[in-house]
């Protein structure tokens, strides 16, 4: 079985081209798991309109960030499989298919994307490369490359992500780290998602630039950096 966990927050724009990608890789017995965070516009009437049984819609959210609004996603799950989804996002054509291949023997795997705008026009052939990307703990720690929209991983690792420590910057990191502490981790080089870069959604606002943590002072980053050591130490002890 697999989960599709994504997030949403006023997302109507680019949400049914994204739905549509995803659920035409699902199964019957599958689940996209749509965690809301109030939103004001017609995201929630969207994804009610497709009345198909797969779909797990949590609304009336509170959270004011992806972070949390994901982990509620994720403590939904029930899959033997997660993969998780932006709101804004197209999934390609072997998405599914190409990951769940790698997990039989990763425990979580990072496919790369073609960077696209708001018209799915391409801004740059690879996140990989843009991104700097590849495997490593400390290489991640100090840069983090693992980018949520692109992460699937097995049940293990799930279990091992849950619950979020309060004091993450984003849940793409947390995940990633763990994974390369407690299993194996593939970075696939195979193109498998359009993410889409605009002003006015979540993934653009979280990742700019994972320069998330750019406009903080020298010592806040190293001060951050321990701190996400720490919980990622902590709980690697205890799974």
């Amino acid at each position: 079985m697999i989960s599709v966990c994504m997030t949403t927050c006023n997302g109507e724009k680019y949400l049914k081209r994204q739905m549509d990608t995803i659920l035409l890789q699902l199964g019957d017995e599958d689940e996209l798991i749509i965690s809301d965070d109030s939103s004001a516009d017609l995201t929630v009437e969207i994804i009610k309109s497709y009345n198909d049984s797969r779909i797990k819609l949590l609304e009336n959210g509170n959270f004011g960030s992806p972070v949390f609004n994901m982990e509620k996603a994720l403590k939904t799950a029930k899959g033997d499989y997660v993969f998780l989804a932006d709101q804004d996002d197209v999934w390609l054509p072997g998405r599914v298919q190409k990951a769940i291949e790698k997990l039989q023997q990763y425990d979580l795997v990072v496919c790369n994307a073609f960077i696209v705008d708001r018209e799915e026009k391409i801004l740059h052939e690879s996140y990989f490369e843009w991104k700097g990307s590849a495997p490593g703990f400390f290489r991640n720690l100090k840069k983090n490359s693992f980018l949520g929209c692109s992460l699937a991983f097995n049940s293990k690792i799930l279990k091992a992500a849950l619950p979020f420590p309060k004091q993450i910057a984003m849940h793409d990191v947390w995940i990633g780290l763990l994974a390369e502490c407690t299993g194996k981790v593939l970075f696939l080089d195979e193109r498998l998602i359009y993410y889409r870069r605009h002003d006015d959604n979540f993934t653009a606002a979280a990742h700019k630039a994972d320069n998330r943590l750019s406009d903080f002072s020298f010592s806040y980053k190293i001060r951050y950096r321990f701190l996400l050591l720490f919980y990622v130490m902590k709980r690697c002890l205890t799974v």
